[in-house]
């Protein structure tokens, strides 16, 4: 029987995966988040299976899974983070609106927090609402193919630097719950990431020389398990390891900028190169691994019991209302006319629910249920699907009138031709 469970486990496994790449298909073709599909799927399967869904069972995998998860996404970030000068305006303005939005978003959500929830203080409130205040770079970046360069770039940017700021901020604030006094806390920052800045850079060289000289064809899940290892060795020092990925990713995307004058030598550009394309490919195929597992796994946690609750109701539309408010007003003091649809596309996705389960035990409150979570990223997920829908047709509406007026030039030079054509035969 044992035996049996395993074979339906693996089946199970196989076909999620196969049913999220035909959603992400799918999505491409009507702008319908997969995110929502697969979150849909996972509730039905449990109904279907009668499954129940243990939170203390899963608690370990899940952790296991969404520190895996936590790395893929911020070190797929940084391999899409090109550091030109001709793309200085460009990040600056994405990280303004990213960080505006997610210091406003988290202390506008904490306050909607305490007064529907009740009976929290400030800094828990702040902890719940950190993870609901970040844009998902991982719904963000597939979504966005067919908009314009310049907005898909700009959306790529911003959700990216919110996903890194988010995370570090999270991060940075829980591991310094015990720390006494507002100066002890800010000395403990400054320390953390200046220390480990400096530890990243060095790493980042050592890795990109050493691995850049390995000939065998088995290293990228080697490569892959030294960030690990960095990376958790980092968190039992108390460091922020998550800037480790950070900058190794920013480093080796942009490695000729870092290996400039005599260390120029050191580089073997080919060799990085051909590594680089397949190690990106591997951190996609990872990152789309975990999304999956993640979305179908929070599918089966959700009870409509929890959703249909009237102080999460209103919560949700609380912050909904006040994000997408706050988001209008900024695009249209920065960008004044062109700022459609940018800023309807916010969405929250794997990265809220990876923090939400990092939340420590001691902070934990049953009060606040999971139903905010799905709401929140089902919401926004419409909106952005809503928003890209709206921009495909009015720009399917401009290519019709580009088309019939380039019909309507050739039809007028096709008579003018044919005029002249008439008057040389006459003559």
């Amino acid at each position: 029987m044992g035996e049996l469970s395993a074979y339906y486990l693996v089946i199970g496994a196989a076909v999620i995966i196969i049913v999220s790449y035909l959603y992400n298909i799918l999505a491409q073709k009507t702008n319908i988040p997969s995110v929502i599909l697969l979150i849909v799927s996972g509730y039905l399967a449990k109904e279907f299976l009668g499954f129940e869904f243990n939170e203390d069972e899963w608690f370990l995998p899940l952790e296991v899974l969404g520190i895996v998860g936590l790395i893929l996404i911020v070190l797929e970030a940084a391999l899409d983070l090109e550091l030109r000068r001709k793309k200085l305006r460009l990040i600056g303005l994405s990280g303004l609106i990213a960080t505006l939005s997610l210091f406003f978003n988290t202390f506008f959500l904490a306050f909607g927090i305490r007064y529907f929830i009740g009976n929290l203080d400030m800094l828990t409130a702040v902890i719940y609402a950190i993870p609901l205040a970040i844009t998902s770079s991982a719904i963000v970046i597939p979504s966005v193919t067919r908009l314009e360069r310049a907005k898909r770039e700009f959306l790529i940017y911003e959700s990216t630097i919110s996903d890194i700021l988010g995370i570090m901020f999270f991060y940075l604030l829980v591991e310094n719950l015990d720390t006494n006094g507002a100066t002890e806390v800010g000395f403990n920052v400054i320390t953390t990431i200046g220390g480990t800045l400096i530890l990243s850079v060095v790493l980042s060289y050592a890795m990109i020389i050493a691995f850049q000289r390995i000939k065998s064809d088995v290293k990228l899940f080697l490569f892959f398990a030294v960030l690990i290892l960095f990376y958790a060795i980092g968190k039992l020092f108390h460091l922020s390891s998550l800037l480790m990925i950070l900058v190794f990713g920013l480093v080796l995307e942009n490695r000729m900028l870092f290996f400039s004058g005599f260390l120029r030598k050191y580089l073997y550009e080919e060799n990085v190169k051909r590594v680089l394309v397949d190690f990106k490919l591997l951190t996609r195929e990872s990152s789309f691994v975990v999304r999956t597992f993640f979305f179908f796994i929070l599918g089966m946690s959700i009870t409509l019991a929890g959703v249909f609750v009237p102080d999460i109701l209103l919560l949700t539309l609380y912050f909904i209302v006040g994000m997408f408010a706050f988001r209008w007003l900024v695009f249209k003091l920065i960008f004044k006319r062109d700022y459609f649809p940018q800023f309807l596309i916010a969405p929250r996705g794997l990265i809220s629910i990876l923090l939400f389960f990092a939340i420590p035990k001691e902070f934990r409150i049953n009060e606040f249920e999971l139903g905010i979570l799905l709401l929140s990223i089902v919401v926004t997920s419409l909106f952005m699907a809503w928003a890209l829908v709206l921009n495909g047709i009015g720009r399917y509406g401009r290519m019709k009138r580009y088309i019939s007026i380039l019909h309507a030039v050739q039809k007028g030079r096709g008579m003018i031709n044919r005029k002249t054509k008439d008057r040389e035969n006459a003559a």
